[in-house]
């Protein structure tokens, strides 16, 4: 039996989330599959889509994958809308897809920075335009966009990642605004040094290591699970009058 809590809400839920093939999103799929929830997902990587879709629906899921590349927003907004032919309006949407890679400032270029803001933000907005017609209509839903704990740490190399990321919180508290008086509510996920398989092979090395103990208020390491929870939490009626709000889950980093 799990020690973690059981949403009632999220039984049969419509639930759309991007980037879900690794990371964070594999993460956040598993554990909205877990609930019950009716999960609609994408990524560029379809082997890896595909795979997860197959396993979860295999243990008595209902998880319809499809690859899509995200920068392409009416080739997304397509694909939502045939999620929701499926499973029905979404009810929650994950803005979780995003690509933190590294990059010096000197070295960036204006075709460099608008496909950082295309990947990490654009497609945020466009998603939430796609779903909130059927949320207006159901009176409720929830839409979680996923922030950084990034650029309020100072992280160096990473100017069009951070930029991104901090225009999440304003897109989230806008939105808010817009659509709470029909009772959908938006809010923005804060992860911090999470251990995904690509931050493992490209960045945590004894150094990295090293920082987050010294950084950390908790002791151990951040994974996808810990962040899925808070996910699951904020799309579940237990936070329906929660919103325009940040929540980080960071282990209680030393932010200055």
């Amino acid at each position: 039996m799990s020690e973690f809590a059981v949403y009632p809400s999220l039984k049969g839920m419509p639930v759309v989330i991007s980037g879900g093939a690794s990371g964070i999103g594999e993460g956040v799929v598993r554990a909205f599959a877990a609930q019950g929830s009716k999960v609609g997902f994408v990524d560029i990587a379809e082997e890896a889509g595909r795979k997860l879709e197959a396993e979860l629906n295999a243990a008595g899921a209902t998880v319809k994958f499809a690859r899509c590349d995200i920068t392409d927003i009416a080739a997304y907004q397509s694909t939502i809308r045939d999620f929701e032919a499926a499973h029905g309006p979404a009810l929650a949407l994950v803005n979780n897809a995003a690509n933190d890679l590294r990059h010096k400032w000197e070295e960036v270029t204006p075709e460099f920075w608008d496909q950082s803001i295309a990947v990490n933000a654009k497609h945020a907005f466009f998603a939430a335009q796609t779903v909130l017609p059927g949320m207006v209509a159901a009176k409720r839903g929830s839409i979680i966009n996923f922030g950084s704990i990034s650029w309020m740490i100072l992280t160096g190399n990473l100017a069009a990642y951070t930029a991104s990321k901090a225009a999440m919180h304003g897109l989230s508290r806008s939105l808010a605004r817009d659509v709470g008086k029909h009772g959908i509510r938006v809010n923005t996920l804060v992860p911090g040094w999470i251990m995904t398989e690509r931050q493992l092979t490209h960045w945590v090395d004894d150094t990295a290591n090293r920082l987050i103990d010294e950084q950390q208020a908790l002791a151990g390491r951040l994974y996808p699970a810990d962040i899925a929870r808070m996910a699951l939490f904020l799309a579940a009626d237990d936070s329906k009058m929660i919103s325009a709000q940040d929540f980080v889950v960071d282990g209680g980093w030393a932010h200055g």
